[in-house]
């Protein structure tokens, strides 16, 4: 391979696992792998500058953008850090730093890097005005509903001494035991679990709904103080300060002279992250001294006056015992290591997914091989290697079976993937009651008293061989399982005509089709309007609608398509279960008198909210737009408007009109 085509390589490889991290929250490789990704791009780059490219990852920060947002500019940018992964580094760190400042007193901050999701606050007259997550480092979503929801967060600051306009960043936070209630709910629900606590801290941040993200129980530390004439000299004092005002601050951040003050900084943290509540991936160092970071300036993508350790992964080794391969409601055939309890992190870990065959094969398993076993995000336990001199004589190697080892059907690759499927759908025990546990979840249809093994029983029973079953079920038939009194039959049932009222949305999402999640479901039913409309549509008329790629259209065409999901549509229907949107009428256009106007709403409302705003210009011929641009035509402000936008749109001289004149645009 040339080094044009390892750059190319490189390149699509780091753009996909950007992707993955940023957008979807599902990282396929440690941050220790990607930097090594990227610091090998960097590298090739530098010495073919003939192939520089505007696009390359290199040269832009990943981005968490959700276009269910609203989109903010961040005042100051908000850049990532440079890693290292040994004391070397940062030694090495230190004395660059103190040459660049020769001949002055050098000062560290040592701070913990908690394992969440970046967050830049505002605050004016000592009141939150504005939440806005990292994005691509120059702008990011408005998440400031969701913020308020945080309890660690004040709404209000106490104390004195704080400017009248800052910014505040911190890091969102999920603990540790708020984690494990979560997936334990989600693992009820047949929904996959989170693989740690950063991914469920972004993925929660990003919801539509406050009332589930207050639920959810997010946590919030903070770590550097910005604004214009700070009343302070340097990072440590400004955070002390900050944490009297009613921040949450990490009692770790510690004040250090010289290297063996910061080596023996890294050496306490390391054994001491694991008595944390939330979970941690490393340290950060700072430069104290203000004017010293202001001497030592910014690269293109980080800071030179900080940098950022990551801790190793702990790891332990234990004997395979055997691969099992687990089957999902999907189909999805996944291999999991079962093994030697062996304590890791605090817990004592049994099982560890191996997650497809492409990744088993290229680890090298064995029967009776001793694996090294760590847990990724101090949560999740993943196999990373295969002690090769430990190996027993004879073994024979693990392969990835051919046949479903529940129903016996081949398997089928699925073509451009790493994963193997039980085409089976409707005879494969596994997925069918999947699929039975998945829809009576509580973000689904709710129906409660119908856990695995009850859905498990049903299925045995003979009960129930698809969802549409479920509104067949009788007393008599509920008292003939295991565990089942009249009471809790009754339960059952009632939770059944109850799930009549629940909106299509959910039903939808309910209906197990593959790649469409939760906010994409909601996005589809806002769109169709009705389950009639969405079985009647093209793959191409699909994929107009917003998220919605080739890859799912056709997974949804594929799904009406076929006879059985049909007719359990049908039977859904005759039963009562809600498959269109309320008010469709409502929603329908009602005039063009603001066609060719583009919108940005801004503030806090009083007489509607922000959301039917963005209805009545939709239902009026208008657009919203997430940001200010010399093509708006109008700023729909409210109450507390942030001054950044304020100011932008008087820049660009448009109009900015109150409630009261959109409303009388409209008449």
């Amino acid at each position: 391979m040339t080094d044009q085509e390892r750059i190319d390589t490189l390149r699509r490889e780091i753009h996909r696992h950007n992707y993955n991290y940023y957008v979807k929250n599902e990282p396929e490789i440690s941050d220790y792998d990607f930097d090594m990704l990227l610091k090998e791009l960097e590298e090739l780059e530098r010495e073919h500058p003939e192939f520089d490219d505007p696009n390359s990852p290199t040269k832009r920060v990943g981005s968490d953008i959700n276009t269910g947002f609203e989109q903010v500019e961040h005042i100051y940018p908000m850049l990532s850090l440079a890693n290292s992964y040994s004391i070397d580094d940062v030694d090495a760190w230190v004395q660059r730093i103190e040459e660049a400042l020769a001949g002055q007193k050098v000062e560290i901050v040592g701070e913990m890097k908690f394992d969440g999701t970046g967050i830049s606050l505002i605050y004016e007259h000592g009141r939150l005005l504005r939440a806005v997550t990292r994005g691509d480092g120059t702008r990011g979503d408005d998440v400031t509903d969701n913020v308020r929801t945080i309890r660690s967060i004040p709404l209000q600051l106490v104390g004195q001494g704080w400017p009248d306009f800052f910014e505040i960043r911190g890091e969102i936070v999920l603990p540790r035991a708020a984690f494990e209630r979560l997936n334990a709910e989600r693992a009820a629900a047949g929904e996959a679990p989170f693989a740690n606590p950063r991914n469920a801290a972004a993925g929660t941040l990003k919801l539509l709904n406050p009332a589930e993200v207050s639920r959810r129980g997010l946590d919030a530390y903070f770590y550097y103080l910005l604004g214009e004439n700070l009343p302070y000299s340097n990072h440590f004092e400004a955070m002390t300060a900050v944490r009297s005002w009613g921040f949450k601050v990490s009692d770790i951040m510690t004040l250090l002279h010289g290297l063996g003050e910061v080596d023996r900084f890294i050496t306490r943290c390391d054994s001491l992250r694991r008595e944390l509540p939330v979970a941690t991936d490393g340290l950060v160092f700072k430069v104290n001294s203000f004017r010293q970071q202001l001497n030592l300036g910014f690269t293109a993508k980080s800071p030179r006056w900080a940098v950022a350790y990551k801790f190793a992964a702990e790891q332990a080794a234990t004997r395979l015992r055997f691969v099992s391969f687990d089957i999902g409601r999907l189909g999805y055939i996944t291999p999991v290591a079962n093994l030697e309890p062996v304590p890791l992190s605090g817990t004592i870990v049994k099982r560890a997914s191996l997650h497809n065959d492409d990744i088993m094969q290229a680890l090298d398993i064995y029967q009776g091989d001793m694996l090294l076993v760590e847990k990724g995000g101090e949560i999740i336990p993943k196999i990373v290697g295969v002690v090769e001199e430990d190996r027993l004589p004879g073994a024979e190697k693990v392969t990835f079976v051919s046949h479903c080892p529940a129903c016996g059907t081949r398997l089928v690759r699925i073509e451009g993937e790493a994963a193997w499927i039980c085409p089976n759908k409707y005879g494969c025990e596994p997925q069918i009651v999947g699929r039975i546990e998945h829809f009576v979840g509580r973000r689904m249809m709710n129906i409660d008293g119908i856990g695995a093994e009850t859905a498990a029983a049903l299925f045995r029973h003979g009960y129930v061989r698809n969802v549409a079953d479920l509104y067949d079920l009788t007393v008599s038939q509920l008292l003939t399982i295991e565990g089942f009194a009249e009471k809790s039959a009754l339960r059952v049932l009632d939770g059944i005509e109850a799930s009549k009222q629940v909106p299509f949305e959910r039903t939808l999402y309910a209906l197990s089709i593959p790649f469409v999640g939760e906010t994409t479901a909601k996005k589809i039913a806002r769109v169709v309007g009705s389950v009639d409309t969405l079985m009647s549509m093209s793959v191409e008329q699909l994929q107009a609608i917003e998220d919605v790629g080739p890859g799912t259209a056709t997974s949804i065409a594929e799904f009406f398509a076929d006879p059985e999901n049909r007719s359990i549509v049908e039977r859904l229907r005759a039963a009562g279960v809600v498959l269109s949107m309320p008010q469709a009428d409502e929603a329908a256009p009602k005039s063009n008198i603001l066609a060719g106007k583009s919108f940005v709403i801004s503030g806090v409302f009083a007489l509607h909210s922000r959301d039917e705003y963005k209805t009545m210009i939709e239902q009026n011929g208008g657009k919203n737009v997430g940001s200010i641009s010399s093509k708006t035509n109008y700023v729909l402000a409210g109450e507390n408007m942030g001054p950044a936008k304020l100011e932008k749109a008087r820049k660009l001289g448009i109009p900015i009109i109150n409630e009261e004149q959109f409303l009388a645009m409209l008449i």
